[in-house]
């Protein structure tokens, strides 16, 4: 029964220290590609809000530079749409912040209350991923 109670503890609190939580942002400075771009946070000190990478949680987009001319392709269609919501975005959020790989910052991103995710895998221009290997964009 106490170790029942310690483990639920324990996980408790690995939860609350994995994400750091949510921010508004207050300017998209550059899109890299569908999953990745950059922001200024709004009320964070310059020095670590400005030009801070974001990933896209949950998602796989295909690469920019990718291995083969079908994933560049649909590289550019992928980023294209990110691109038309971002900069038609009047609210831009970043919930369930945590560090990724490369230290960018991975987070749920939302656009006036919609999912940026849900947005490119519902019309087919990413894939759901949470780690791992990713499959090939190339046919």
């Amino acid at each position: 029964m106490h170790l029942n109670i310690v483990a639920l503890l324990l996980m408790s609190f690995s939860v609350q220290a994995s994400t750091y939580g949510d921010a508004r942002v207050k300017q998209v400075t550059s899109i890299y590609d569908a999953d990745t771009f950059r922001v200024d946070i709004d009320g964070w000190p310059e020095i670590i809000g400005n030009h801070v990478p974001i990933r896209v949680n949950g998602v796989d987009a295909p690469e920019i530079r990718g291995k083969c001319k079908a994933e560049k392709i649909a590289a550019r269609k992928a980023k294209q749409h990110t691109v038309a919501l971002l900069r038609a975005g009047k609210m831009i959020e970043l919930r369930n912040m945590q560090r990724g790989k490369y230290f960018r910052i991975l987070a749920d991103v939302y656009i006036a209350g919609n999912s940026l995710a849900f947005s490119l895998i519902a019309k087919g221009l990413a894939r759901p991923y949470q780690g791992g290997k990713r499959q090939s964009w190339c046919r």
